[in-house]
């Protein structure tokens, strides 16, 4: 998995009834765009240190130039 600041972070839930959660990866602290990252939730505005797991995955953000 390899993120850059901007992208977003989204992580499906096992169980049905659970929504999928998403993020702004805010900073990338892990070698070469690996984790961890620190991730601004969308859904609660609150900001942690995550490890993704294999639920996870890297939407990259277009930037326009």
């Amino acid at each position: 998995m390899q993120a850059t600041v901007g992208d977003h972070l989204i992580v499906r839930n096992t169980h049905l009834a659970e929504p999928v959660r998403e993020g702004e990866i805010l900073e990338v602290h892990g070698v070469d765009g690996g984790p961890p990252y620190v991730v601004r939730w969308i859904d609660a505005g609150h900001e942690s240190l995550t490890f993704p797991g294999p639920d996870a995955f890297v939407r990259h953000v277009e930037t326009a130039e």
